[in-house]
């Protein structure tokens, strides 16, 4: 059967991570740029009159209850749809990289299933959804790239100029609570402006849990160190493992240590799929 939606989700990096303070409840606070990249995961959709919800594995074997069965399971509740659909999907982004792959599938699937199922929900409805599935989800149903503040819930379109970077990620993953909770994890930068990352978009700041994550993880200062014999400055996104750096001309991918996975990514402007939901009560079938 021909999929209804063939559909991309594509990964992020964070082009600076600052932690500049910690609540009450322990949530940490901090400041980011999230920018889209053309590191894809691609899904299918073929609409169920039975009201199932199915998935097939078409690379990567993913957990029973991965985060795009979860979120075809909010849509269908918090909708009541007696519609399903059967997923399948080709899985790219590299798990437990900071690159937000899970979040991204998640958003994916909200967005296609508001349309495959006419839910006509807006972006409001399904970023409420999306949230409590994980906090990058309304980033990329947002479809910008993004300054983003608080716990992560605070985000506002940011211009990022157009880059081409090249991402490794090392054989091992890293769990993010295991970095926040590290009793070393600097959690005191000073605030930082719009301003001051549009003067230097690409080098502005640092990530403030890479030192913890290379004590945790010896790939990450693998990576980095690969980079730098390229004469690449890199950094880690997200709370790891995958590291990035600019390219501002053509490089040799080859001799990356053991089976890291390099790829060489160009920035994105918006997500593929924005305007696929409305935040001003147009139906999206009128775009």
């Amino acid at each position: 059967m021909k999929a209804l939606y063939d559909i991309c989700a594509p990964a992020k990096l964070n082009l600076f991570l600052h932690i500049t303070g910690r609540r009450g409840d322990g949530y940490h606070l901090l400041q980011s740029v999230f920018m889209l990249i053309d590191w894809c995961d691609t899904l299918h959709f073929d609409l169920r009159a039975d009201g199932q919800i199915s998935r097939e594995d078409l690379t990567t074997k993913l957990p029973d209850d991965d985060l795009v069965v979860r979120a075809a399971r909010a849509l269908q509740v918090a909708s009541s749809s007696p519609l399903g659909v059967h997923i399948g999907i080709e899985k790219h982004i590299p798990a437990q990289a900071g690159m937000g792959g899970g979040s991204s599938d998640a958003a994916s699937t909200l967005l296609a299933l508001n349309r495959l199922w006419r839910l006509n929900y807006s972006l409001e409805k399904l970023s409420q959804i999306g949230l409590q599935l994980g906090a990058d989800v309304p980033f990329f149903l947002g479809g910008r790239n993004a300054w983003v503040e608080g716990i992560g819930e605070k985000m506002s379109p940011v211009a990022v100029p157009s880059g081409r970077f090249l991402v490794v990620k090392p054989t091992e993953g890293l769990e993010t609570r295991l970095i926040f909770s590290d009793p070393a994890l600097k959690r005191d930068s000073e605030t930082a402006i719009i301003s001051g990352f549009a003067a230097n978009a690409f080098s502005f700041g640092r990530n403030d849990l890479q030192s913890v994550a290379q004590r945790l993880c010896p790939g990450v200062t693998q990576a980095l160190e690969w980079l730098a014999s390229r004469g690449l400055s890199g950094r880690m996104t997200g709370s790891g493992s995958a590291v990035f750096a600019q390219v501002l001309q053509d490089i040799d991918l080859i001799g990356a240590p053991g089976e890291f996975q390099v790829r060489l990514c160009s920035s994105l402007d918006v997500h593929p799929l924005l305007g696929w939901a409305v935040s001003d009560g147009l139906s999206v079938s009128s775009i």
